[in-house]
């Protein structure tokens, strides 16, 4: 998918019966595939017969809609594809197989209507010679496992299955996934939200390709223009990526390493991996899919820059694929062996797991204690293949005198965890200290244990003071308030209650983080709201002072291991509106 103007949009009401509606596509695209193969140009009113046919009625009576004709031109091709694969994958050069390719692209009639949908999700399908030369790029081989977060209809996939790559499919929109089942069947098609797709991609599923066509500006359940919407698919896309492997995507042309707005963000991405190629491809490649708009090209290896403020300097515009095709050429080769030692097994279908899917790893960045100076970022550590989740261990201990040697000027006392010990806990890497009152009342003895990133533990990007907080919080949150509750709809209004009466309530503990700079409140925030997200609570609500403060909420749930735009804004949100982020 990607952000392309229409010149016509058509309001439709979506169909309900997505099986039937599919088959009947399904069956159209057959329909096309026999004129193809007699190399007959598919018109728009032999596309409209096949169609009138096959539904029992024309668009305009609503039997059928031109955005599910087009794809039903799509599937052809794939399915043409798949049928002369011998003469696709075969020894000519790819010059000759793109030559080929655009003939066959050029039979199909130019698509000049939208759906809502298709608008509003910005549905637009890569075509097929833009697909192979994705793919010349992504340097597909047999031994890979090829994920595409936005397949479409299959556009770029079936030149991964002609390679004989295993696929991992993903598509949003019901009828698109429905096609994608009886396309490629035995092959596992999910339907996540593709901008967070590492974080509900089934956790077996290690890509060592990504192929991808993401929306530009287009969010699931976000009204308006979304930015950096092809950033966060990209992004999560990358996360997910097998140490070693590749991505391909095509973007919009502004998102650029060249582009100041986008600079900063790609020399944070070089921290993991290296941006080896990006041009600039011209808006005519897309003319029969009804646009003209510029697009652009990004290879990006997942292999750390050796220096991250180093990008690479984006090529000219590609005015035709067979120049895009030329540059190409010369990218550096993969990085061998990614595929069989760095993924589920994959049998009859299904993927099996045997290691844990790694999180992206982010630098901490430390923030000052009282008087203390501010500290320099750590060094970027090597990105862990396994990244392995433990109920974080620690041992309960009776409170130690009171330290009166350390104490400064008789008001504080140096801060130490006096309840429990953590032993693999690095200590904070700022001197903290309390008050001598606190200091002289003991914590109680907990017994919550949180579910943790074992390296965040013992990297020290979580000190022990950090997970003393993350423990006492859920220690609160484990129990309830005292007493039963009626409550009005507002829930401003409480009533005490019995605990037997009808629709009695209780409230869960919360729990006070009162600690000052430092302490690294932020991140405290981000270890809480981990440990629940691992034990499958997957929506939080973080309230800061203002929305200034948002890219420091995402510094601080990035720095530990995690998709920083995940940490998503109220604003893209109209007020009054429902919050349907899934």
């Amino acid at each position: 998918m990607n952000i392309i103007s229409h010149p016509q949009n058509i309001s439709t009401t979506p169909r309900s019966h997505v099986g039937s509606s599919a088959e009947g596509l399904m069956d159209a695209a057959a329909q096309v595939m026999f004129l193809l193969e007699r190399g007959k140009t598919v018109a728009t009113t032999d596309l409209r017969q096949i169609m009138n046919k096959i539904f029992g009625g024309s668009d305009a009576e609503g039997a059928w809609l031109w955005k599910e004709a087009y794809e039903a031109t799509e599937i052809a091709q794939v399915l043409f594809l798949r049928k002369f694969r011998a003469t696709v994958s075969g020894t000519q050069s790819p010059q000759a197989t793109l030559a080929m390719l655009t003939k066959v692209a050029n039979l199909m009639p130019t698509h000049t209507r939208r759906s809502e949908e298709s608008q509003a999700r910005q549905q637009f399908s890569t075509p097929i010679p833009l697909a192979y030369v994705v793919s010349r790029a992504a340097g597909v081989i047999a031994a890979d496992v090829v994920l595409e977060p936005s397949a479409g209809t299959g556009m770029m996939a079936i030149f991964a299955e002609l390679a004989g790559a295993r696929l991992a499919l993903n598509e949003y929109a019901v009828v698109r996934r429905s096609l994608l089942q009886r396309l490629f069947p035995g092959v596992p098609v999910s339907q996540h939200d593709a901008a967070h797709i590492d974080d509900y991609l089934d956790r077996s599923i290690r890509p060592t390709v990504v192929l991808m066509n993401p929306p530009f500006s287009a969010g699931v359940h976000v009204e308006g223009r979304v930015a950096d919407a092809a950033w966060r698919h990209l992004a999560s896309a990358f996360a997910r990526l097998a140490p070693g492997g590749r991505l391909v995507a095509i973007t919009g042309a502004s998102l650029s390493p060249d582009n100041p707005a986008w600079r900063d963000v790609f020399v944070r991405l070089q921290e993991k991996g290296t941006v080896r190629f990006t041009a600039a491809i011209d808006g005519s490649i897309y003319a029969r899919h009804g646009t003209t708009m510029e697009t652009r090209l990004i290879v990006i290896d997942k292999i750390p820059a050796v220096d991250p403020s180093k990008l690479v300097t984006s090529s000219c515009t590609a005015h035709d694929l067979e120049t895009l095709l030329t540059w190409i050429t010369g990218l550096p080769p993969r990085a061998p062996a990614t595929a069989s030692n760095s993924i589920g097994a994959l049998s009859n279908g299904l993927l099996h797991a045997d290691t844990m899917r790694p999180a992206a790893v982010a630098t901490p960045s430390h923030r000052p204690a009282v008087g203390g100076q501010a500290q320099p970022a750590a060094t970027v550590r090597p990105i862990p293949v396994d990244d392995e989740i433990i109920e974080l261990s620690y041992e309960l201990r009776d409170a130690r005198p009171k330290d009166e040697a350390n104490a400064a000027d008789g008001i504080y006392e140096t801060y130490r965890l006096q309840s429990i010990h953590v032993p693999d806990a690095k200590p904070h890497p700022d001197t903290l200290v309390e008050s001598v009152a606190m200091a002289s009342v003991a914590p109680p003895k907990p017994s919550y244990r949180p579910h943790l990133p074992k390296r965040i533990v013992t990297n020290g990007d979580l000190s022990d003071a950090q997970l003393e907080s993350v423990i006492y919080a859920g220690e609160a949150h484990s129990r309830y308030l005292a007493g039963h509750w009626s409550a009005d709809a507002s829930f401003d209004n409480l009533k005490a209650v019995a605990p037997d009466v009808e629709d009695a309530v209780r409230f869960r503990r919360g729990w006070f983080l009162g600690d000052g700079t430092g302490a690294g409140k932020g991140r405290q925030a981000a270890g809480i709201i981990l440990d629940n997200w691992l034990k499958g609570r997957r929506r939080h609500v973080w309230i800061s002072k203002s929305d200034k403060l948002i890219e420091d909420a995402q510094r601080d749930w990035s720095a530990l291991g995690q998709e920083k735009l995940l940490v998503t804004p109220l604003s893209r949100f109209r007020q009054g509106k429902p919050i349907k982020l899934e």
